[in-house]
Order: C-alpha cells, then structure tokens, then sequence
C-alpha cells in the first residue's frame, strides 16, 4: 500500500487532504496527516478509513526523518521557511516530495542529490505559484506554436472576499497561512517595464501599485510579486521587453499594509519580552522612536508615518487594534507574531461568506505577415462555496493532489528539482482542473 504524508494541516490543506483520501480509496493508498494541532489534523480526516493523524513538529529532526522515511510522497504544506529541511530528509531516505510553496535555493541545491536518489522534488505545484506557471507554460507554448513572438508578459494572482458580499474596512481576509500575508513583500521585488528594470524594495513594495481591471470584477489595484526577472528563463521569454508578476487587492489594502510595514512591525528577527501579556497599544508605542511629537498614541503614529490622524489608514489602523489595551496573548514573541495572531482574529470570513481566486495573463504578441500584433488576456475567477471548501484551498490543493497521483501511478518519470513547467507535469493537470470547472477565458484585442 502505497504512503501519502501530508504535513501540514492549515486552511490550504482543508481540501488537498479531502480529495487526497477519495484518491486513496480508488487506488489502494493511506494518507497521514501531521501537525503541531493533532486535533485540527483530525478534523480533516474524520473517521476516514485511509486516513490517520500524527503529532508533527518539524523542528524534531528524529521525527520529522522517522515521518518521511515511512512515506513514499511527502506532500509539503508547511511555511516556506520548513521546505529545506523536508526536502533534505525526503532526498536521505528517497522519498518524492510535492510543495506548493516557492523553490528556495536550498532545495534548487539538492538537484543531483536528488536525481541519484532518483527522486523528484516538485515546488510551486499550488495556486500562486503554481497554476500560474502552468497556465502561464500552456498559453506560450500554444503561441509559439501559431508563430507568435511574446513581447510583454504581465501575469497577476490573488485571492480576496467575494466581490458581491459584506466587506470589512480592509476588503481581505485569511483563506491561507497568515504568516505569508504578514510576510509579503519583505523581499522586496523587482520587474522590466519596457525594457527598464524597476527594484523595488521592501519597504516600497506596497506604495508602488497600479490599477488594472479584471473581467467580471471591476478595478483592482496591482503591486510587484518578488523577482519577476526570474521567469523570464524559466518561461523562455528572455527576449520580451516587459515582465511582471503581480499580486491583486482590491483598491486601499496596499496604502493601510504599507504604513504596518514602515513602521516596522513585519519582523520575525527581534524578540519582545513577553509579548503576550502585553497590549496591542503598548507595543504600537514600542516601534515609534522617542523624539516623535504628539500629545497622544494616534496623533505621533500619524506624524512618524506622515498620513492624517483622522483619515481612512489611520481608522483601518484603529480598527485592525494596534490602539487597543486588550493583551495580545499571541504564541510567539515577535511584531510578525502579534501581526498573524491579529489578522486570524479581524480578517475572519464572515457566516456565509465566499472567497474568490483571480489568475490572469495579459501577453502582447507579433506575429509573421499580415496578422497584427494582438493582447492576449487569459483570466481564471473561482470562487469558494460557502457551505464547502474555500476557493484557495481547493486551487491549492487539486494541482498538489494530482501531482501526487501522477507520481504514484508512475506518469511522471521527471527526476531532480523542478517546477511544474514541464509539459508532463502541467499538461495533465490542467486538464484534471478542466475537468473539475477550473478554466480560464480568453479574450483578444487587435493592437
């Protein structure tokens, strides 16, 4: 009987591991789920009969190996800053690995560990990335080989609250691991628009956006997804004059997000004696320096940011809690942990709230001859069920699942690390989402 471990048991498992056990049903498989919280493990399994649950702490080095060595696929839905450490024992004990989480350079090094253990370490096998990269592979390659010439390619993802129902003051909530909303952006990024490279840095990230419009939403507000750069190699595309990945909101997230992030509280490194039985307010006060003016908290934080005391930032501000005297009580002793424990507890969905997923591709294309040049623009709108699974969890979690299924039905003979760029890997599973109603519309305007 083949072993499925999945380690991790967030909101973006919830539908990974449902559809998971349904595949281990059809094909004589047995699925563990680990995590830190044995009891939300179990309430995604259930009383399945191919299914278990174990305590997982990936900081074990015992057990984290004891765990993977047991398994014939692991499939990685921890924080990026874990994907290493699975990635090294999956490659010690010859163990496939499928992540939906970025390729960090550690596992990109494993590349001939991994081919003579004759394993395949699968990364960005998610939403974004992941069915981004596919769409995105699918939609070139079907260019070129009308004998088109790609000259621009922007490419946007997102996942936000339904546009048709009740929104906070922010329009966002938690459909994925929080930490990575908290964290966005504090890499910086940078993109070519008409041939002038634009390095953003961190701090910049959320003051530099721009509108765009997605069909069948209205206007929405872009800021620079990490390095766009990067995938102009990895999508063949070293010749185009543009190049953007992007991250959608809906207009005022970014003015509010930016301001968090300048006043500093995104950190991770410096640690806050005890920080739980602090309040919000109290450690507020903490990243303003002491020469900032004001007769009170809101007044100095409005100085120190330069925004209005009364405008809309500073009443988000207010509203998300930073001015309140309630304790903290968050795990963990940092801004970014009093950040996540925050949004978990304001950015709820509602009762009956729906969320949606947004992927586009805008590409200009040249070709031979008389056919004018066109703007190809490829979009996929999914949106959650709100008796059901959310829309992130199940664009998470279905490219992940059949990544999984294809490599224990041996369809997918690829060895080493690798994105899912490869027509073996994206070709069927883009038509697995097809199949499941996950399909982008196509419109083409004449340049």
């Amino acid at each position: 009987m083949k072993q499925i471990l999945v380690l991790g048991a967030g909101q973006s498992s919830a539908f990974l591991i449902s559809h998971l056990l349904q595949l281990a049903s059809e094909h004589d498989w047995f699925v563990t789920v680990g995590d830190l919280d044995v009891e939300l493990a179990r309430s995604r399994v259930g009383a399945h009969p191919r299914g278990s649950v174990v305590y997982f702490d990936v900081k074990d080095a015992a057990l984290r190996s004891a765990q993977i060595a047991n398994a014939d696929v692991v499939v990685n839905m921890l924080p990026p800053i874990f994907q290493d450490l699975v990635a090294w024992d999956c490659v010690n004990h010859a163990r496939h690995m499928v992540s939906a989480s970025y390729r960090a350079q550690a596992v990109r090094d494993l590349e001939l560990d991994a081919q003579r253990q004759n394993v395949l370490l699968l990364c960005e096998l998610g939403l974004d990335p992941g069915i981004d990269h596919m769409s995105a592979m699918a939609l070139i390659q079907r260019i070129r080989s009308e004998g088109g010439r790609i000259k621009a390619f922007r490419s946007y993802g997102s996942g936000i609250p339904a546009p048709d129902q009740e929104q906070n003051p922010l329009r966002y909530v938690i459909t994925w691991n929080a930490r990575n909303v908290v964290m966005a952006g504090l890499r910086g990024a940078q993109y070519m628009e008409r041939n002038k490279i634009k390095i953003v840095p961190a701090h910049e990230v959320f003051q530099h956006t721009w509108a765009t419009n997605v069909d069948g939403i209205g206007t929405v507000e872009a800021y620079p997804n990490r390095d766009s750069l990067a995938y102009m190699e990895i999508f063949g595309l070293d010749h185009v004059h543009t190049m953007i990945r992007g991250t959608l909101r809906y207009p005022g997230w970014s003015e509010t997000w930016g301001q968090i992030v300048r006043l500093g509280l995104p950190n991770e490194h410096l640690h806050i004696p005890r920080l739980a039985e602090r309040s919000y307010r109290e450690v507020t006060e903490m990243f303003l320096p002491l020469n900032v003016e004001g007769s009170n908290l809101r007044q100095r934080l409005a100085r120190f940011l330069r925004i209005s005391p009364t405008g809309r930032i500073m009443g988000n501000l207010e509203w998300l809690g930073l001015f309140s005297e309630e304790k903290i009580g968050c795990v963990g002793d940092t801004g970014a942990a009093m950040l996540v424990h925050m949004l978990q507890s304001k950015l709820t969905m509602p009762p009956g709230g729906t969320d949606i997923v947004i992927l586009v591709h805008e590409l200009e294309v040249e070709y031979d001859g008389n056919r004018a040049p066109e703007r190809i623009t490829s979009t996929l709108v999914a949106k959650g069920d709100p008796e059901g699974f959310t829309a992130m969890s199940r664009t998470v979690g279905l490219p992940a699942a059949t990544g999984v299924k294809l490599l224990l039905t041996d369809q997918l003979p690829l060895r080493g690390t690798h994105l899912p760029t490869h027509p073996s890997i994206y070709e069927p599973i883009l038509r697995e989402l097809a199949a499941a109603g996950l399909t982008f519309n196509e419109t083409v305007e004449v340049l």
